[in-house]
């Protein structure tokens, strides 16, 4: 694993278990010297945190923790899946194009891949959250559809909610493997509705694939934590 990987899924972790509060400005100084790296790949991480929506701007260049509630996270889970469902019918009715259904089934690939390997480290929940995230935006790009584009965007801005954003807490690693190794099989599932044609099916399925990662996201220090 890259060092700017290690660094996002740490200041990510240290997010989701309350290392640090909600409104607390993230000091590229502090944090380097926390995690024993130079400043540079704390600047470039804490970007990205943005855009997954864990941080917001503060100051001229500087980024806050966003304030949330589970509550919010779940909500916005639910409203995106709702639209993902509305792109995979629109998919299936209207047929997918064989470019496209390759590019969904090496995602299934790599998927497999990292699930042989019966264990998830950093660098495999880097991968998976990396091509769940391509996985999501291709049915998402192939709708044709600006408007539920946008819609689904607004969604992902809540933490936790996009499909990139991935952080359960250590002593939760093996319900992690099995929540997302069911999602991945959910992903096969997906695929084989929207190049079989089957609309409703493909819909169904994007809702239910919501209730896994509720599950995930309800997942946290024995209780239950977050995940996209």
């Amino acid at each position: 694993m890259s060092q700017q990987t290690s660094v996002i899924v740490q200041l990510r972790e240290m997010i989701l278990q309350g290392r640090v509060r909600p409104g607390e400005r993230m000091l590229e100084v502090e944090l380097a010297a926390r995690l024993g790296v130079s400043r540079m790949p704390i600047r470039q991480a804490l970007p990205v945190l943005a855009q997954e929506g864990l941080l917001a701007p503060a100051g001229k260049r500087g980024y806050a923790v966003r304030a949330f509630t589970l509550e919010q996270t779940l909500e916005a889970l639910r409203l995106r899946a709702v639209l993902e469902g509305v792109a995979a019918r629109t998919l299936a009715e209207r047929g997918a194009a064989p470019e496209l259904l390759a590019e969904l089934k090496q995602c299934l690939s790599e998927g497999d891949a990292i699930f042989a390997q019966r264990t998830l480290n950093e660098d495999a929940e880097s991968r998976y959250a990396q091509m769940n995230e391509r996985f999501h935006r291709l049915v998402i790009e192939a709708a044709q559809s600006p408007l539920l584009a946008s819609l689904i965007e607004r969604c992902n801005v809540v933490p936790f909610t996009a499909p990139l954003s991935i952080a359960f807490s250590s002593s939760s690693k093996d319900r992690m493997f099995d929540l997302l190794f069911y999602a991945h099989g959910q992903h096969h599932n997906i695929v084989r509705a929207i190049e079989q044609g089957q609309p409703e099916r493909a819909e169904f399925l994007f809702r239910e694939h919501a209730y896994t990662q509720e599950q995930s996201q309800t997942l946290k220090e024995g209780r239950e934590a977050r995940q996209p």
